[in-house]
């Protein structure tokens, strides 16, 4: 944004030719080098620069939106088998999440491990059109200054949470004026209220009505574009906050996707929705599901990211050399670091046990999640092996690594940091060992059976695995279950266990034992 206000000064001459006109239109540098690399659809973005040479501040959102376009994109892709055959599989084929995954895991016991593979990238600067730049250029100036709920709001603000024309990777959609049509029962319903929750909630609560979150769509290789949601009517929280921005950024209220790559002490990750009220706070909550004031999120967080449309040059993805390889989530270059609005945070030092490889600059810390270590946030490597991770959650488990040839490497031991900020390595002590009683694979209510016995979750007659951490999971031992608690003797103690079912669907969390003897989650 800081480039924008200092266009005046960086700015070249650029000339254009609309109508056998030349225009001369003052473009700053990056801008022009950013068209130079992209083909016969800059003939596009120049004619939306030429069409508001006389209007700055719009010319201004032009040049955001084009300067920040570079890595917005549309990917379609195709699920294959272990020969890298296509596989059809439709999620809404079947009635409900477990029937398709269900369907699934029987299509991969027959062809093998089935993955969702990129077929076809599709950049918007490939495509974008200056009819539909235009477009949402004006639909979404005629919000921001006509509707009194928006008038707080800094072009900056504006130009982050109301002017762009999509919300995530989902196909390019002019959702504007559907929805500008759809609401303008509002303002007269707003009975002269300035107030942007109160109009996001209005507009919330007619999403409620007709969209709903399904966890078949967690099956869904991509985020939908209004189209689709308009034929599902549902889809998984990515497709929820997109849908909360088109409808509520087409009436000028700025809305933000927040997000966690992966929950601290559950598995899955979530995205959710936030606004700003006139005195600038900024308030959470979940489209077409819980309204600004009301929303809560219930799980345990290591890290909040918000999406942004502009670059922001201190991400990984901008720092990195161009040859290295980073981890899902982490590899973009368009969120900022929000954890320390949510929850309370602390930066941690630590010295990286394992011998630093040749090439890699950066380490991870993970938290455990769908049965693997998940990288969360990174830090540079010091000559001195040195880390420092910033804004981390505490009370929970992490796990310092490397990525390495797409996996994720130890780099250190696992450790807890408790509520304190204060770090407790896990060590396993294989010389001092003992008998541990478990009554679940994953925390539950703790519920009594009798007045003597806690009540055990396991299937009867199902066996069930112990695995303890030494810089991998080890196996301890199997044991099939009964109708009482599982008990493993010679247990290696202090240690960081994992107990799984035989046909575990990763759902299983990780756990230490306490000084009473009880299961401790993580």
């Amino acid at each position: 944004m800081k480039k924008l206000l200092q266009i005046i000064f960086l700015a070249n001459i650029f000339i254009l030719f609309s109508c056998n006109t030349i225009v001369k239109v003052e473009i700053p540098e990056d801008i022009i080098a950013f068209l130079d690399t992209i083909g016969d659809n800059r003939v596009e973005l120049e004619k939306v620069i030429n069409h508001y040479h006389e209007d700055s501040l719009k010319l201004n959102a032009a040049f955001f939106l084009i300067e920040n376009m570079g890595d917005h994109c549309y990917s379609k892709y195709k699920l294959v088998d272990s020969t890298d055959s296509i596989v059809p599989f439709n999620i809404l084929d079947y009635p409900d999440y477990n029937s398709m995954v269900a369907a699934y895991d029987s299509i991969e016991g027959t062809l093998g491990e089935l993955e969702f593979k990129r077929d076809t990238l599709i950049k918007d600067y490939q495509l974008i059109t200056a009819d539909f730049m235009i477009q949402n250029i004006d639909y979404a100036f005629k919000a921001w200054r006509e509707n009194p709920w928006s008038k707080h709001l800094s072009f900056q603000q504006f130009c982050e949470f109301v002017l762009p024309y999509r919300g995530s990777n989902e196909p390019l959609e002019n959702w504007r004026p559907y929805f500008i049509d759809k609401y303008n029962w509002i303002p007269d319903s707003m009975k002269n209220s300035d107030d942007p929750i109160k109009a996001a909630t209005m507009i919330n609560n007619e999403l409620k009505s007709w969209f709903s979150f399904d966890p078949r769509f967690y099956r869904h290789p991509t985020d939908l574009g209004l189209s689709q949601m308009l034929e599902y009517k549902m889809g998984r929280c990515e497709d929820m906050t997109n849908l909360a921005i088109y409808a509520m950024r087409a009436m000028g209220i700025p809305v933000m996707s927040d997000y966690t790559p992966y929950w601290a002490k559950t598995n899955n990750n979530h995205a959710w929705n936030a606004t700003i009220d006139k005195e600038g706070k900024v308030i959470v909550f979940m489209g077409s599901e819980s309204n600004p004031g009301v929303y809560k999120l219930n799980n345990v967080i290591s890290k909040v990211y918000r999406k942004t449309f502009s670059i922001q040059h201190d991400c990984l993805a901008e720092i990195k050399e161009d040859w290295e390889k980073v981890p899902p989530y982490i590899n973009r270059n368009s969120y900022t670091d929000f954890t320390k609005d949510y929850i309370p945070v602390i930066d941690i030092s630590l010295w990286l046990e394992k011998e630093v490889p040749d090439s890699v600059n950066f380490a991870y810390i993970c938290v455990f999640n769908t049965a693997k270590w998940k990288a969360i946030h990174w830090s540079k490597i010091t000559d001195d092996r040195e880390v420092i991770f910033t804004d981390m959650g505490m009370d929970i488990v992490y796990l310092p690594a490397f990525y390495i040839d797409k996996k994720i490497v130890l780099a250190g031991k696992p450790f807890i940091l408790n509520e304190k900020g204060q770090i407790h390595t896990i060590i396993p002590d294989t010389i001092n060992k003992s008998t541990v009683e478990l009554y679940s694979t994953t925390k539950r209510v703790i519920t009594k059976a009798t007045e003597e016995s806690e009540q055990v979750h396991f299937d009867i007659g199902k066996t069930y695995e112990l695995f303890y951490w030494n810089d991998e999971w080890i196996l301890h031992g199997k044991q099939k279950a009964g109708d009482g608690p599982l008990i493993f003797k010679n247990v290696p103690s202090n240690a960081l266990y994992w107990l799984v079912a035989e046909d575990s669907h990763d759902e299983e969390r990780i756990f230490t034992i306490n000084q009473d003897a009880k299961q401790v989650w993580w």
